[in-house]
């Protein structure tokens, strides 16, 4: 089970956050799915910013789909999307 998370944004200290919360999002679901494989990449570069539906950074992409633009989401909205990532990928 494979879960690719991108953060886009400039580098900022907004990204970072979205970086932290993501990587505490993995953490909390590390015990409900032990087989999963997750990597994680900042993007900065505009080009690739902007292959995605994104209109503020930063971003929070999970495999492929952007789930979050233009703020800081929670750690439990991450771990939402998460498991929906998950749980399309599975089926």
């Amino acid at each position: 089970m494979k879960l690719s998370i991108k953060v886009l944004g400039p580098g900022c200290p907004n990204c970072y956050r979205v970086e932290e919360n993501a990587v505490e999002a993995l953490e909390m679901l590390g015990e409900e799915y032990p087989e999963l494989e997750a990597t994680v990449q900042h993007v900065t570069d505009l080009d690739q910013i902007m292959e995605y539906p994104i209109l503020a950074t930063p971003g929070l992409v999970l495999n492929e789909e952007l789930v979050c633009a233009g703020r800081i989401p929670r750690v439990d909205e991450v771990v939402g999307w998460m498991r929906a990532a998950l749980d399309v990928s599975a089926g």
